[in-house]
């Protein structure tokens, strides 16, 4: 996959750029493709605009997120008071419904009819079945997760809070220690079941915090007349993503096949993507 500079205007990236994305996929033939970004990257947006560049091929593509199968709140309100009261906040691992993700997956690229989770992420609640969508004879599945493709940290470096969040909420590291035991359990089976991973590499997890803003803006914006977080909120959610974001940032170029690095705006960089050989 090659590409020039462009540039990620208001309704998304420049069309060559995804055009480039979605032929990087049917070379391989990737019928799971595999986007992996930390929060705000523009993950979601890539994988709409695959899914319509899909579709202008006469391909049946569908865009599906590693949200979508967040545990439901009275799932994790279990959770935590069973093993820790930070296992209340959806999204790091140990929080997701793995196994429903693998079946998923495993029958979209069967070609099956299947009823696609949705969560409502204002709400923070899982959508009933009723409003799940079915789709059927899929050729393409663009797989989209904040840390999809993401390893496991070794327990040393474990021992070091990374915020204030893990200093005063996790002292002893039990919650930490259940996520990445999770992500070491659980989520390699849901990782292999991606034929083709691109991470969009920010450059570096300062810009987050203001990414993750921006992208609850929107969600208000969409809905205003539904509560959602304020900015203090906004950064103290962020931090319960902020370790294993760390992680991939380090870990995830040696392991995707294609890494796009972004500036602090989102754009692309000029320099040419990297893939791995």
């Amino acid at each position: 996959m090659s590409r020039a500079a462009h540039p990620v205007p208001p309704d998304g990236f420049d069309e060559a750029f995804v055009a480039g994305v979605l032929d990087d996929a049917l070379a391989h033939d990737a019928r799971v493709y595999g986007l992996s970004g930390l929060q705000g990257t523009g993950k979601s947006t890539l994988a709409a605009q695959l899914v319509a560049a899909a579709d202008m091929r006469g391909l049946r593509a569908v865009a599906l997120s590693l949200d979508a199968f967040y545990l439901d709140l009275p799932q994790r309100r279990r959770l935590a008071r069973r093993v820790h009261p930070l296992l209340a906040t959806r999204g790091p691992p140990g929080t997701h419904e793995v196994a429903l993700a693998c079946t998923t997956l495993d029958a979209l690229r069967d070609g099956d009819s299947v009823t696609l989770p949705a969560f409502d992420k204002l709400g923070d609640r899982r959508l009933p079945r009723t409003r799940w969508r079915r789709v059927a004879d899929v050729d393409l599945v663009v797989f989209e997760g904040w840390c999809l493709g993401t390893p496991p940290q070794d327990a040393d470096a474990l021992r070091v809070p990374v915020n204030a969040l893990e200093r005063e909420e996790d002292p002893d590291g039990r919650w930490r220690g259940f996520g990445n035991d999770a992500l070491a359990r659980d989520y390699p089976a849901l990782w292999r079941r991606v034929d083709r991973l691109l991470f969009l590499q920010p450059p570096g997890f300062e810009v987050v915090p203001r990414w993750r803003w921006q992208q609850e803006q929107a969600l208000q914006a969409r809905e205003p007349s539904r509560p959602g977080m304020t900015r203090a909120q906004v950064e103290r959610f962020v931090q319960h993503y902020e370790r294993v974001s760390r992680h991939a940032l380090r870990a995830l170029p040696a392991i995707a096949d294609v890494v796009v690095a972004l500036d602090a705006d989102r754009r692309p960089r000029p320099d040419p993507v990297r893939e791995r050989v």
